[in-house]
């Protein structure tokens, strides 16, 4: 819980924010660049096994990256701009910014996607390290981020900009997520599934990220 002294500054806080699920409500990263392919039922086939039979997040990237083989900066840029986002996402994050606190995004979705949204006013953009599209080299599996990875990437983030865990929130959907919530000080469920609401310090179901973020900052 925050605590504060009277006289003493209000330690600043540090929002992370998921992406697929969460920022992309009910689709992801993934889908939406397969839409593009005409590919969605084969990766809504490994977004299945992800969730229901621990399919490896490198293993779902490498077998992505055969479906999309021939995908082109043009597809990505599609897919980016017609992904159903939350509204809001800039609001929030500039509100998050003139009150001195920080804000990144931690994914688990290809950094070419991802890295997008810095354009958004996000801090820093944390997602997989895929190659360049278009592709001409293979996934690199150690590069792929995993749900135990947000929180060593949190962590990190916390030590660069001297923030403790405590004073982080955590917004998140879905079991990717979890590992992260048992160590931030608070944690918001958007549109979330049961192993975050059970979790979560706040619940919010909606379309608008404005709403969300109301819950932790007053």
């Amino acid at each position: 819980m925050r605590t504060t002294v009277p006289g003493m500054a209000t330690p600043r806080r540090l929002h992370l924010f998921d992406v697929d699920g969460t920022l992309i409500r009910g689709s992801a990263a993934a889908l939406e660049i397969s839409r593009q392919l005409g590919v969605t039922a084969e990766v809504g086939e490994l977004e299945r096994r992800f969730v229901a039979e621990g399919l490896s997040p490198a293993d779902f990237a490498v077998r992505a990256r055969e479906l999309w083989a021939e995908l082109t900066v043009e597809q990505v840029s599609a897919a980016f701009e017609q992904a159903p986002w939350l509204e809001g996402i800039r609001e929030v994050w500039a509100d998050i910014r003139a009150r001195g606190d920080y804000c990144a995004v931690i994914s688990l979705g290809p950094s070419f996607f991802v890295e997008r949204l810095l354009e958004w006013g996000v801090h820093a953009a944390h997602a997989s390290a895929w190659p360049a599209v278009p592709f001409t080299e293979p996934v690199v599996r150690s590069g792929i981020l995993s749900p135990a990875a947000k929180v060593s990437t949190a962590r990190r983030l916390c030590a660069e900009l001297g923030i403790e865990l405590e004073y982080c929130v955590a917004y998140g959907d879905s079991l990717s997520d979890t590992e992260l919530f048992r160590v931030v000080g608070s944690a918001v469920a958007i549109n979330g599934d049961h192993h975050v609401a059970r979790m979560a310090t706040h619940a919010y179901d909606g379309g608008d990220l404005r709403d969300a973020y109301r819950l932790v900052s007053g």
